[in-house]
């Protein structure tokens, strides 16, 4: 069970996407869950991405400038995963 930063709610692992922040201050998305640096976990629900982004809760939870292009790749993402479940279903 992670906390998802979005919604402040304990969900588990895997409906969840890791961000990661490494030494350099560059903002990820981190599908696997290993990469190095400070992480947050954020839901596969794009509507949650974009009222993120308008609060500036990444930037804050991490402590750097998250730019606008990491959300376009993030929204893309979580848009992409969320399809994917809802075709699939959980594997």
């Amino acid at each position: 069970m992670r906390k998802d930063l979005l919604t402040n709610t304990m969900q588990p692992k895997k409906e969840l996407v890791r961000i990661v922040i490494d030494k350099e201050k560059k903002v990820a998305v981190d599908p696997t869950g290993k990469q190095s640096g400070r992480g947050a976990y954020v839901s596969l629900n794009p509507e949650e991405i974009k009222r993120a982004q308008k609060k500036g809760v990444l930037e804050r939870s991490l402590g750097a400038t998250v730019p606008e292009s990491f959300y376009e790749e993030l929204y893309s993402y979580v848009d992409h995963q969320k399809a994917r479940k809802e075709l699939f279903g959980d594997q």
